[in-house]
């Protein structure tokens, strides 16, 4: 595919210089496709070839194409504004329309416009709309390859389902498995959703003598490789939708869609982004079919009803429209932007989303009347949304920067602890922070008591009782304070750290 024939096709080209850079969405495509070109270029993964993520870097000031994430490369340009040493710069599926691909575009080209006019820019996807593109990219040539994909039938739901997702989804590979001696591919919205479908499709896979593989961005790479690979035997991949653009799952013949897709969205009562879970678009749908025709004809089981297909929107509502703008305003500020609402965006937010999100930054102290603030440019540098990045450094400023970074992992996600607080009957605060942390030194404690009782049992005690094992826990634990010393109106957050209920944090801008 264009993902891993353009970028060497680019280097090879006579008088190419500099790297080709390739911005992809997901860490799992900047992997897969940096090993798949090494392969098929017979290059060295990490020498002509590799990739720049989070926290891992594989590759050499002299590489030929190096593969980034998207927050990478906005830090690349904060490091480097005239992207020194970089050829040529792709945008991979930019259909995806995530807000820091979207940032990145339009710094890049004021680099070219203003500094570098030898950067090239080379935009790529399967469904965008390419005109307005062009004219953004001062009428850019436009390439059309419609590509060679085998036929797959599509199949919907003859009724609405109202049966949980995991169990739809057994059924649904139970008929697919007569219908193809192939891999499967089941697209769904998120981690919990695949771990519930593999413990439902368990004892069929044991039965039948099948895999199930897991595919998601925060898999080891050794597991990821079994998801995308042929394996000994046949396989059903469970995948978020980093399965659909830019890597290609081997050996797949059928695709079973839940239709699903987790999509952050601005939280006003919060002031922070939060995933929901919300029906994919025609475009994502058409993608996810596609994956069953790569190598063989295919189908695709989708698991909704003609209703809910014809309610479909065309295209997902770009992030630039649906998230917090904060990170990108301090993003531009960083780089010298002045005024966000005179920089030239590929499509402008509205003014009075702009405004929220720069008196937001100035209230978190990131921007002032000349700019942004020393304190602003150590919040750019942390790879969080500017209010807990805040709350991170005021952290370190008290000397509680464990018990800070805590409270920001909490906030930043969906309440991990809510299940189990209504099946427990736990009536809550009157702060869900604290409720969070409560519930997460319940089950740190929980975890240590069992294994205290089972040592205390190795050692001959045939009676453990909960107090008996916090006592001897804490004998052995004292000097390092894992209990904390928290009274009435205190949380646990950390070894030597609290948050009592009385402090407040602000966290409105």
């Amino acid at each position: 595919g264009k993902t891993t024939r353009v970028p060497p096709a680019l280097a090879a080209l006579e008088g190419a210089r500099g790297q080709v850079v390739v911005l992809e969405p997901r860490r799992v495509a900047a992997r897969a496709a940096a090993r798949r070109i090494a392969a098929e270029q017979g290059w060295t993964l990490g020498r002509e070839v590799g990739w720049w993520i989070r926290f891992e870097r594989r590759f050499r000031p002299d590489s030929r194409v190096v593969f980034a994430t998207e927050g990478v490369l906005l830090r690349w340009l904060q490091r480097d504004p005239f992207l020194e040493g970089v050829g040529t710069l792709i945008f991979d599926e930019f259909h995806e329309r995530t807000l820091a691909a979207d940032l990145a575009l339009a710094l890049a080209r004021r680099v070219r416009r203003e500094v570098r006019p030898d950067l090239r820019l080379v935009v790529m996807s399967a469904t965008l709309e390419l005109e307005p593109l062009a004219a953004f990219l001062d009428g850019a040539a436009a390439v059309r390859s419609a590509g060679r994909l085998h036929p797959v039938t599509g199949e919907l739901l003859a009724r609405p389902g109202d049966r949980p997702l995991a169990l739809q989804v057994t059924s649904a590979v139970s008929r697919a498995l007569g219908r193809t001696d192939g891999d499967l591919l089941v697209f769904l919205p998120g981690l919990v959703e695949i771990r519930r479908c593999e413990e439902a499709l368990a004892p069929l896979a044991a039965e039948r003598g099948l895999d199930l593989r897991p595919l998601h961005g925060d898999l080891p790479i050794d597991s990821q490789d079994a998801a995308l690979r042929r394996g000994p035997r046949r396989r059903i991949v469970l995948a978020t939708n980093v399965a659909e653009t830019s890597v290609t799952v081997e050996g797949v013949r059928g695709v079973i869609d839940s239709g699903l897709v987790r999509q952050l969205r601005y939280d006003p009562a919060t002031g922070l982004d939060r995933l929901e879970t919300i029906r994919i678009s025609r475009a994502s749908a058409e993608q996810r079919a596609g994956r069953a025709g790569r190598e063989a004809p295919g189908f695709c089981l989708r698991l909704w009803h003609a209703g809910d297909d014809l309610a479909l929107r065309p295209f997902d509502l770009p992030e630039v429209r649906r998230v917090d703008l904060a990170g990108a305003i301090l993003e531009l500020a960083a780089w010298g932007e002045r005024d966000p609402a005179s920089f030239d965006w590929f499509e402008a937010p509205e003014p009075a989303r702009l405004a929220r999100a720069v008196s937001t930054l100035r209230d978190l102290g990131a921007l002032d009347d000349h700019g942004v603030t020393p304190l602003g440019r150590r919040m750019v540098a942390l790879p969080l949304a500017p209010r807990l990045a805040r709350l991170v450094l005021e952290g370190e400023r008290l000397g509680v920067e464990e018990g800070a970074a805590l409270v920001a992992a909490l906030l930043a996600e969906h309440d991990p602890f809510a299940a189990e607080a209504r099946r427990e009957g736990r009536a809550g605060t009157q702060s869900d922070l604290l409720d969070r942390l409560d519930a997460l030194d319940r089950r740190r404690h929980r975890r240590i008591f069992d294994a205290a009782g089972q040592i205390l049992a190795r050692l001959g005690e045939e009676s453990v009782t909960q107090q008996e094992t916090k006592r001897f826990v804490q004998d052995q634990d004292r000097d390092r304070g894992a209990f904390g010393a928290g009274g009435a109106g205190e949380a646990s957050v950390g070894v030597g750290a609290s948050v009592d209920s009385k402090t407040k944090t602000s966290m409105k801008g």
